[in-house]
């Protein structure tokens, strides 16, 4: 892994992580050739753009957990536990290194548009 500059970090070749203020933890895009799904990236380090929209989903928000097992059921469970996970639905645009929080995200930057944030020290991707 290598760091970019103080916004992202390139954990391996073709990718690309930033660190979220609303979800409190890296996201991660492919960019480049290759398979899977990939984003467009401007080369910038210092101002990053991604395109198209960076979604992420996790627990009962992802398209066929619905009704399964997920964090939410997990710590209803164990109420005693420290919350280290949750589900949620955070969904952004990073332009010119500003994300832009869409309605749908699920904590509490949903509809606002903040500037990207240094890795907390000592916080890999």
């Amino acid at each position: 892994m290598s760091a970019l500059s103080k916004l992202l970090r390139q954990p391996a070749a073709g990718h690309l992580s930033f660190w979220c203020p609303g979800c409190k933890t890296s996201h991660d895009i492919q960019h480049g050739e290759g398979a899977g799904p990939r984003w467009g990236w401007n080369g910038n380090a210092e101002r990053p753009t991604f395109t198209p929209s960076v979604l992420v989903r996790s627990g009962h928000y992802v398209p066929g957990h619905e009704n399964g097992s997920c964090w939410c059921t997990y710590y209803q469970g164990h109420p005693d536990e420290e919350r280290d996970f949750a589900c949620g639905v955070c969904h952004t645009f990073v332009t010119a290194g500003q994300i832009q929080f869409l309605s749908d995200c699920t904590h509490e930057l949903a509809g606002q548009t903040v500037p990207m944030v240094e890795f907390p020290e000592g916080r890999t991707c």
